[in-house]
């Protein structure tokens, strides 16, 4: 059985300096659950427009994130800013501007479709009454029925049209597509590309399936050990990235040229090892005698969520 990857990005990796213009800013972010450290002096900063997937193992923290990034999991220590404001006292304005899709959908389940969507309504004073009753439409739920009685998916969209109604300028969305089937998540994907990104909203969302990620995530994060390890556009990642399997001491001499970056690496036997590199600057000709290869986006993941 052979070593898993080890990450070393997050030991290479430096806190972006603050931006004024950025959606979110969080900084030495500490959060713990008892003795486990569940966010550990994570630095994260997303920009106006970015649409960012989250991505990490079961467990790594990734709904602690997205919650303590909305405020609504206190952080022990550390700054975490929304549209320039600490996120314990955002504003009604600032609060206005921000959509979040739960893991669990948290509807008013004795109240229907329609009045649950005119209670909301009642709460801002952008409303695109338009997109919501176009979705409403193309995605079959019922205005009249008891929110109770709609289907788990059915309930999982009616959460999504709730956080895209009033356009907001920050969506935030955890495993939105966890309990919709292929066509659901295909037409989920289209709204996102069509409606969202196209107003130049700032999307994160997690989710673990990553073939979704793919068709819109322009960046990925890959959350581990409490920090974002890495976060870049998915295509840089792929063009720049290489598996690089031969002698750990020729690995080791490969990572120490200029523009070359060592995200991760395993051991194997017999004096080898197998490295994921990053190339900032083309591959240099030490590489060359390597076994290289292009990776996949699941093996990002395997090397950089350890």
């Amino acid at each position: 059985m052979s070593t898993p990857f080890v990450s070393a990005a997050s030991l290479s990796l430096h806190a972006a300096p603050p931006s004024p213009s950025a959606t979110a800013q969080l900084q030495a972010l500490q959060l713990s659950y008892g003795s486990r450290a569940v966010l550990d002096g994570l630095d994260w900063q997303l920009l106006p427009g970015q649409v960012v997937g989250l991505l990490g193992r079961n467990g790594a923290g990734k709904t602690t994130l997205l919650e303590a990034l909305l405020g609504l999991r206190e952080a022990s220590a550390g700054t975490a800013l929304l549209f320039g404001q600490p996120v314990a006292q955002l504003d009604d304005a600032a609060r206005a501007r921000i959509g979040y899709v739960p893991q669990q959908a948290e509807l008013f389940e004795w109240l229907t479709a329609a009045q649950l969507l005119a209670y909301f309504r009642s709460f801002y004073s952008r409303w695109n009454a338009a997109k919501v009753e176009g979705l409403m439409s193309r995605w079959d739920i019922a205005r009249d029925t008891p929110i109770a009685k709609l289907s788990g998916g059915q309930k999982q969209r009616l959460s999504i049209i709730r956080a895209l109604a009033h356009e907001p300028d920050l969506l935030v969305l955890d495993e939105p597509v966890a309990s919709l089937d292929p066509v659901g998540r295909r037409d989920f994907l289209r709204e996102l590309v069509e409606q969202v990104i196209d107003r130049g909203t700032t999307v994160v969302f997690s989710t673990h399936i990553l073939s979704d990620l793919e068709r819109v995530a322009f960046n990925i994060a890959f959350l581990n050990q409490g920090r974002i390890a890495l976060q870049a556009p998915l295509d840089e990642l792929l063009e720049t990235c290489r598996l690089v399997t031969g002698p750990s001491s020729a690995l080791q001499a490969l990572a120490r040229q200029p523009g070359v970056q060592s995200l991760a690496s395993q051991p194997l036997d017999g004096g080898r090892a197998r490295g994921l590199l990053r190339f900032h600057h083309g591959v240099p000709a030490l590489a060359a005698p390597l076994l290289s290869q292009a990776p996949t986006l699941e093996d990002l993941f395997m090397a950089l969520t350890q």
